[in-house]
C-alpha cells in the first residue's frame, strides 16, 4: 500500500470503541489496529477529500467488513460521489443488516436524479422503525425531494414536526430549522423563512450549516458586499495616502520653485550688480575720455595763444625797420 495516505501519529487504538474493535475482530491484530487507525482518521479529517482516502485505504484492506463499507460510503457521500456512496452503503447494510443511514442512500438517490427511488426509500417499512433522529433526517431528505419537484407547499408540510415548536433544543435542531427556512424561501415566505433561519444559528453552535450566511442574504447582505466594502475601505485608505504623496509632491514642488524663483533673484542681483559696474566703467571711461577731451581743447588754446604772441611779435618787427626805399614823402 505505497500510494496509501499516511496515518497521523495523533491517531491511536485508543481512540476506537469496544463496538468498532468487536467488528474488526475478524481481522489480524495488525491489521485490525491499521483499518481502525484509517477510520478514525477518516472521522476526524476536516477535509472532506482527505476523509474519502483514508476511509479508501481502509476499505482496501477490509472490503469484507460491513462497518468499513459503512464508513467509505459516508466519505463518498460527503464528497459529492452519489453513485459510489450508495453502492457502499447497501453493501454495508447487506452485511449488517443495519438500516441506520437510509437517509444518506435516499439523498444519494436524489443526487442522481432518482426522486421515486428516494421517495420509496423515505417511506419504506425500515424507515418507520428507525430511531427519531434518522426519521428527522428522512424528512429532510423529503422536503428537498418535494422542492425538486416543484412542489414548494408540500416540502414546508414534510417538516412540520412536532420538534419544529416544542422550544426544545436537539443535536439535529440546526439542521430541522435550516431545512425548514429553505423550504420556506422555496414557497415565497421570507419573513417565516428568516425566522428559521434566525433559530438555526442559535441552535447551529458547531456551525453545521450556513444558516447566519442565509440570514444575511435575506437581509440584504452578501459575503460579496462585505468583501466589497473592505476592499472600499481599502481603496479609501489607498486613495487617501496617495493623496497625502501628492500634498507632498506638490509641497516639494513648490519648495523647488521657490529655491529656483530664489536662484533667479540671486542670478538677477548678480546681473544688475554686473550692469552696474559696467555703468560705473563706462562712466568712468567717459570721464576720462572728457577730461582727455578738456586737457587738449587746453593744449590746442595755449598753441594758439602762443601763435599770436608770435605774430604780434612780428609785426612789432616789422614796424621797427626803416623803409628800404627813403624817407617818406612828407619830408618832401
Amino acid at each position: 500500500m505505497s500510494d496509501a495516505p499516511r496515518i497521523p501519529d495523533s491517531v491511536t487504538d485508543d481512540q476506537l470503541s469496544r463496538e468498532v474493535k468487536d467488528e474488526l475482530g475478524s481481522l489480524s491484530a495488525d491489521r485490525a489496529s491499521i483499518v481502525g487507525r484509517y477510520m478514525v482518521a477518516a472521522e476526524l479529517a476536516t477535509d472532506p477529500e482527505q476523509a474519502y482516502r483514508y476511509a479508501q485505504a481502509a476499505r482496501k484492506m477490509a472490503t469484507r467488513i460491513g462497518l468499513v463499507r459503512e464508513v467509505s460510503g459516508i466519505a463518498a457521500y460527503r464528497t459529492g460521489r452519489w453513485a459510489e456512496a450508495l453502492s457502499e452503503l447497501q453493501a454495508g447494510r447487506r452485511m449488517t443488516g443495519r438500516n441506520d443511514y437510509l437517509p444518506l442512500m435516499a439523498d444519494s438517490e436524489r443526487g442522481l436524479g432518482r426522486l421515486d427511488r428516494a421517495l420509496d426509500l423515505v417511506h419504506s417499512a425500515e424507515a418507520k422503525r428507525l430511531p427519531r433522529a434518522a426519521q428527522i433526517e428522512l424528512r429532510i431528505v423529503e422536503s428537498g425531494i418535494r422542492r425538486d419537484q416543484g412542489l414548494a407547499d408540500a416540502a414546508v408540510l414534510a417538516l412540520q414536526v412536532p420538534e419544529l415548536t416544542d422550544g426544545k433544543q436537539r443535536p439535529w435542531s440546526a439542521r430541522l430549522f435550516y431545512a425548514y427556512g429553505e423550504a420556506l424561501i422555496a414557497a415565497g415566505r421570507a419573513e417565516a423563512a428568516r425566522e428559521a433561519f434566525s433559530r438555526a444559528v442559535v441552535a447551529d453552535e458547531d456551525e453545521e450549516t450556513d444558516a447566519l450566511a442565509r440570514l444575511d442574504e435575506l437581509d440584504g447582505i452578501s459575503v460579496q458586499d462585505l468583501e466589497e466594502d473592505d476592499e472600499d475601505e481599502e481603496t479609501l485608505g489607498d486613495d487617501e495616502d496617495e493623496d497625502e504623496e501628492d500634498e507632498e509632491d506638490l509641497d516639494d514642488a513648490a519648495d523647488d520653485l521657490a529655491d529656483e524663483d530664489d536662484e533667479d533673484e540671486d542670478d538677477e542681483d548678480d546681473l544688475d550688480l554686473d550692469d552696474e559696474s559696467d555703468d560705473l566703467e563706462d562712466e568712468d571711461e567717459d570721464e576720462d575720455e572728457d577730461g582727455e577731451d578738456d586737457l587738449d581743447l587746453d593744449d590746442e588754446a595755449d598753441l594758439d595763444d602762443e601763435d599770436d604772441d608770435l605774430d604780434d611779435e612780428a609785426d612789432n618787427d616789422l614796424d621797427a625797420k626803416p623803409d628800404p626805399e627813403g624817407e617818406s614823402p612828407a619830408h618832401e
